[in-house]
């Protein structure tokens, strides 16, 4: 994880007030408690029967050590993980491919949209793609550049990009900030929306609009969904 440095924070948050958007109004996601994001991607691989598993951004291990199958690489340029590296640098020199691959490391959208694009390239047919941090409470958490503890970053913005693409269909679970399920089949629920310009969406466009833009679901219907 990125070491907290109080001063780039302050002038972090200045900066972002000042230029880019300032919005008071907070949404409750009322997330269940004691469901975190390792207790949906095992529910998952469990009833697909994965064998591989990919993970971006470990983090110590709080996921990773919790994935149980045959073989599985966690990539952390910092801590955890089995390939010490950015995601970049591991993309470009993989040749494999998964059954499930969780997503959750740099929360900025250039660098999602590219993980979740090298993602679908090396995802194996009926795999399943997880990327956390989906659903941020407030203008606070998803700013970028940072300046909050809890950050989910603007990850939400990479989701409706991919949202409007025919090539993957995709699903928010409303737990653990948001952990949306993207996966390689025709859009089944293709989003429209007027701007191209996905990196310049405003959270208040998240807060009017966000079940619309990132299709949340509950938990206790993730199952069904995947049926389909």
């Amino acid at each position: 994880m990125e070491k907290i440095n109080k001063v780039r924070f302050k002038f972090n948050k200045i900066y972002y007030s000042l230029f880019k958007e300032r919005f008071d109004k907070s949404i409750n996601f009322d997330f269940p408690e004691g469901i975190n994001r390792w207790d949906l991607i095992r529910k998952v691989i469990k009833t697909h029967n994965f064998k591989s598993y990919l993970e971006i951004g470990c983090d110590d291990d709080y996921s990773f050590k919790k994935i149980d199958v045959p073989e599985k690489i966690g990539v952390d340029p910092y801590s955890g993980g089995n390939f010490k590296g950015t995601s970049d640098q591991f993309f470009s020199q993989n040749k494999k491919k998964f059954d499930c691959i969780f997503i959750d490391g740099l929360h900025e959208y250039d660098q999602v949209c590219k993980d979740l694009e090298n993602s679908l390239n090396c995802i194996n047919e009926k795999g399943i793609i997880f990327l956390h941090d989906a659903l941020p409470a407030n203008v606070h958490q998803q700013a970028v550049p940072r300046y909050k503890v809890i950050w989910n970053g603007d990850v939400w913005k990479s989701i409706v990009n991919y949202r409007t693409r025919d090539d993957c269909d995709i699903v928010t679970c409303k737990i653990d900030h948001g952990v949306s399920i993207v996966r390689k089949i025709y859009n089944k629920d293709r989003l429209n929306i007027s701007t191209k310009d996905f990196k310049s969406l405003k959270f208040k466009d998240f807060y009017n609009n966000y079940q619309k833009y990132l299709r949340v679901i509950e938990y206790d219907k993730i199952l069904n969904y995947l049926e389909k």
